[in-house]
């Protein structure tokens, strides 16, 4: 059991991490800054960079956030070890942990390398992979890549609220990546479906037997 739950876990977060990193390298080569393709009215490739967290959130500095998600990692990764071989833990909890600890790795990696590896030209131009004459940031310093932009709907508020009355609103706004989105389903399915599961390993270990 134990065996075929570290495969799954394992295979899961280099996928994902392989599929997020496979686009952005793409988009981050392919695209100018700012450049956007209409995929649909509602749903366009977007390329925007941001230094903070997921969906252009920011917090702190960013060698902070970056040190954050690499302790918030490895911390992870521990708990799955611990986790996995018990046998009243489902697989659907340990999935929801593989997808936050792929997305999190995959944003590291951008945060890490991206800074050292890619020029950041002004548009039009498109970044070079490895260049000539080095990196646009430090190590630790680089930004996240993001690509998606889903406005899947727009109007304009009525004048006569207040505060935001006459503004125009769009739904949904945030640009996001692969790994952004593997880290949100993984948290919205664990508080919706496993939020019992959330202890420690020998909290786990004491849990009643259920079916999940």
């Amino acid at each position: 059991m134990k065996r075929n739950r570290t495969i799954l876990v394992a295979v899961l977060i280099l996928l994902v991490l392989i599929i997020d990193q496979v686009i952005k390298i793409w988009i981050k080569t392919h695209f100018y800054l700012g450049e956007q393709v209409e995929m649909a009215s509602w749903a366009r490739l977007l390329f925007i960079q941001n230094p903070g967290m997921a969906f252009g959130m920011t917090l702190g500095s960013k060698i902070g956030l970056t040190v954050f998600r690499m302790v918030a990692v490895v911390f992870l990764l521990w708990y799955i070890s611990e986790i996995i071989s018990i046998r009243k833990v489902p697989k659907g909890y340990l999935i929801c942990l593989a997808l936050i600890v792929a997305g999190a790795a995959g944003n590291i990696i951008d945060c890490v390398f991206y800074g050292r590896i890619f020029n950041n030209p002004a548009p039009p131009m498109v970044a070079t992979l490895f260049p000539e004459g080095g990196g646009y940031a430090p190590w630790l310093q680089g930004q996240v890549v993001d690509m998606f932009y889903f406005p899947l709907a727009q109007w304009n508020w009525p004048e006569w609220l207040p505060f935001f009355g006459g503004e125009h609103f769009i739904f949904f706004h945030p640009v996001f990546n692969v790994a952004d989105a593997a880290i949100s389903c993984g948290i919205i399915v664990l508080i919706l479906f496993y939020h019992r599961y959330i202890l420690p390993p020998s909290g786990l270990r004491r849990l009643p037997s259920r079916n999940a």
